[in-house]
């Protein structure tokens, strides 16, 4: 029976493209209430970064975030170690090291066994595994669909700590992975995906995003963020907004799994999250046009890290990139902010 399940079915959204918008967010966290003194918080719920971090007053700081999702592939076990890879990469966006994780698991009994169930918790203690911790414990409930993801802490030497509000005017702009997971997946589920295609997404949302740690070494990184549910444009967005700072890219420089990206568009194979995206962040791009709107709005999920880089640094940080196996080609700059004019600058 387990052979025969595809788990795309028992969810309304895959991966990160259930993430809520932007804007609906934005929503969702207003409040009226007076935050208490911030003291060792050094980054919190205001800041819209990564994750958490609590300062330890010794040089380190405790990084902690969770994540979780809907399945965004049929195999039990590439989505529990999808996910898993995921909510690690929250960790490793900020410049911290892994040190445990907690699993946060929901699973509709009476409609999927719970052999399979034992599969997605077995692919996140792989995942943790490789990432070199321990998957140390979790919470489940009987849930309506298949829910999978971690609650995860680890720790930073606080001068490593990167941030997604600290890019700085003339900064090089990096995107570790390519994009178009949303794409190939929402095909998937429609049943269009052609078999040489079938691996494309996978292979990308496998791969831990470790490199975060080496580049938050080095000084020549100022801003780090990776790139999920809101897309590469509405995570730009949050870098640009946090800075105070424009950005400029080139949709040719930026890149995607494979031009076949293009031709599913085309036929439709693209997730409802886009649409949400774009309309979040519209108002804040120039010179777009439909392809961008689908593609840099495509929720990511466990996609690469976008990092700003002092431009006289880019050639150890293309180092770094090349090393640990990531694409390694600048997609742009920051650029100073003109008051009332969009944030984001696409050029060919």
């Amino acid at each position: 029976m387990q052979e025969n399940i595809k788990l795309t079915q028992f969810s309304h959204g895959a991966g990160c493209g259930c993430k809520i918008s932007p804007d609906s967010l934005s929503s969702l966290l207003e409040s009226k209430l007076v935050e208490p003194p911030q003291g060792n918080l050094l980054v919190g719920n205001q800041h819209r970064d990564d994750a958490a971090v609590y300062d330890l007053l010794d040089g380190r700081a405790i990084i902690s975030t969770t994540d979780f999702f809907t399945p965004i592939v049929d195999d039990p076990f590439n989505f529990g170690r999808i996910a898993a890879t995921n909510a690690l990469s929250d960790i490793y966006a900020m410049g911290g090291t892994p040190a445990m994780a907690i699993a946060i698991f929901g699973w509709p009994i009476g409609k999927l066994p719970l052999s399979a169930g034992q599969r997605v918790i077995e692919g996140g203690r792989k995942t943790c595994h490789d990432a070199g911790i321990h998957l140390a414990g979790g919470h489940s409930i009987d849930s309506p669909e298949p829910i999978f993801g971690l609650a995860a802490t680890g720790t930073v030497p606080i001068a490593n700590l990167k941030k997604n509000n600290t890019a700085r005017v003339g900064d090089t702009l990096f995107l570790t992975k390519p994009l178009g997971v949303g794409i190939l997946t929402t095909a998937g589920k429609r049943g269009i995906l052609l078999p040489e295609h079938a691996k494309l997404a996978e292979i990308s949302m496998l791969k831990l995003n470790k490199v975060g740690i080496s580049l938050a070494a080095h000084p020549g990184v100022t801003a780090m963020t990776d790139v999920t549910g809101f897309g590469l444009l509405g995570h730009l967005l949050e870098v640009c907004r946090g800075s105070n700072v424009s950005a400029k890219v080139s949709r040719s420089l930026i890149p995607v799994l494979d031009k076949c990206i293009y031709d599913y568009c085309d036929n439709g194979a693209v997730p409802g999250g886009s649409e949400r995206n774009w309309k979040s962040c519209k108002d804040d791009i120039i010179n777009s046009n439909l392809y961008d709107e689908k593609i840099f709005c495509d929720p990511q999920t466990s996609g690469g890290l976008l990092v700003t880089v002092r431009p006289e640094k880019q050639a150890i940080v293309e180092k770094i990139l090349k090393t640990h196996d990531c694409f390694y080609s600048s997609i742009g700059s920051i650029i100073p902010k003109k008051i009332d004019q969009p944030q984001i600058h696409i050029s060919a």
